[in-house]
This record gives C-alpha cells, structure tokens and sequence, in this order.
C-alpha cells in the first residue's frame, strides 16, 4: 500500500493495530507515524516497531493519508477540534470509537471530510481481529478497498450497516474479554484437579482456538459441532447440562445486551 497510516493514540488497541500491519507486511515502520500524550509510551512503541512518533496531533493530521483516531470516545471533540485545520487534503479520518456515529464526527469537523468508523479488537495484534467498517458519503470505494486491506492485514473485517455497530461492540469489539474470562475460568477448574497451571492455560486456550477455527473453517452450525462432540450418557452432555442449569446461554447473551447497550448510551451522550 502506498499510503501512510498516521495513529492518534497508542492505547492498546491502536499499538494492535500497529503491530498487526508491521507484523504482516502491510506498510514498513517508515509509512506510520502515532502522536500520544504520555512521552513514556511513544518510546516504548518506537523501540518496539520503528515507527515514526511525535507528540503533536497536527504533525500527524498533515502527514497522514489515513488518519486513525485511537483515543477514548470523550476527547473526540478535543482532539478534532485541535486537528481539523491540519488534514491532509483527501485524507480517510478512521475512527475506532464506540458509540460515536458518522454524523456525530462530522458535525466535530464542521466540514465534508471523508469518515469510516471501524471496531476492530485487540487479537489484531496476532494478526486474528475482526473488525467491522462502515462510512459516510464521501468516502469512495478506493478507499474503502484501503482501509479494508489494512483490516485484512491483521485478521477479517465485514462491512455492516451504521445501525449494526453497537451491536458489533457486544459480538466482537469487546469480547475477547469475556473469552479471556472463560479460558481463565477453564484453567482454575483444571487446576483444581490438579493440573499445573501454564499447563492448564495452553490446554484452555488451544481448545478455544480450535473450536474457533472448526466454525470458520468447515461452516458446520455450532450447534451440530457441540452435538458432534456430546456422545450419549458421556462427559461433555453432563458438562453441557450443568452449564444450561447455571444459565451459562442466558448469562452470555446477556452480557452481550448490556454491553451494546452502554455502547447506544455513549452514542446518545
């Protein structure tokens, strides 16, 4: 890609990003420039990908072909506002922030600017994010093909409808956490039984990899996967019913609803 990709942030999903396009190729560490407040962590970033930083948000505006806004939903108005006399002309504005639409973004601009808004996840560090995209008006299909390569770079990415995308933050943007929590959860049980624990976390976390994998890649319904491995009288349907009578469907459909629903609440702020 010929373009340079400029980051304003380096919290940990922008230096995820960051790390999944050095790492895959994509861009060299020359065609990325990231701005930050804290002078420690442009330091660490530089030593660690060779990236150009600064911590001026207009060196980075004027520089950028793709300007990725990595920074909390609260400073958007900010930050913008401090930037918006500094884009480079034609540039792409990536927002990677919960909650805030389109048309919210552009009113922070005041002008005809080109915005996509993306919700990536943090495994784009190991180049196996998914993310989600959609854009205003003025973005072309050039440039949509840009940031899709750049997405791609560091695992899938989907383009949805702008309604969708709180509903993108529950399934996706903020659920790794809620694997974590499982695969931590599986080890503690595994080391009740006596397993030491590095040993328990590699089984936990290579089984939830792989039952991944078997639902992308054979595109059975999770449902007859579960079935396929639940034998009559056996282990895993008496795992299985136990986690039904613990509402273990209801708890994480739940958690899911809340967490697109505080997206919808940041959005109305």
């Amino acid at each position: 890609m010929d373009k340079t990709i400029g980051f304003i942030g380096i919290g940990n999903m922008g230096s995820a990003m960051i790390g999944g396009i050095i790492t895959a190729g994509l861009l060299t560490p020359d065609k990325i420039i990231a701005s930050a407040r804290t002078v420690e962590n442009l330091v660490l970033i530089k030593e660690k990908y060779g990236i150009d930083t600064t911590n001026d948000n207009k060196k980075v505006a004027e520089i950028a072909d793709i300007l990725i806004l990595a920074i909390k939903p609260n400073v958007y108005p900010t930050v913008i506002d401090e930037i918006k006399g500094s884009l480079r002309e034609g540039s792409i504005i990536v927002s990677i922030a919960a909650g805030l639409s389109l048309k919210t973004i552009q009113g922070y601009f005041a002008e005809d600017v080109k915005i996509v808004r993306v919700m990536p996840n943090t495994p784009a560090l190991v180049g196996a994010g998914m993310s989600a995209l959609c854009s205003n008006q003025f973005v072309t299909n050039e440039d949509i093909d840009n940031i899709k390569s750049i997405l791609n770079s560091f695992g899938r990415c989907e383009t949805v409808d702008e309604q969708l995308m709180d509903t993108v933050t529950g399934i996706s943007g903020s659920s790794p956490a809620y694997v974590y929590l499982f695969i931590e959860a599986m080890a503690d049980a595994a080391v009740q039984g006596g397993m030491p624990r590095e040993q328990a976390y590699k089984f936990a976390a290579q089984s939830v990899l792989g039952a991944a994998k078997m639902v992308l890649e054979t595109g059975i319904h999770p449902g007859v996967l579960k079935d396929n491995v639940c034998s009559p009288g056996g282990t895993t349907i008496e795992a299985i019913g136990e986690l039904e009578r613990r509402g273990f469907r209801s708890a994480v459909m739940s958690a899911v609803e809340v967490c697109i629903a505080k997206s919808k609440k940041m959005g109305n702020r």
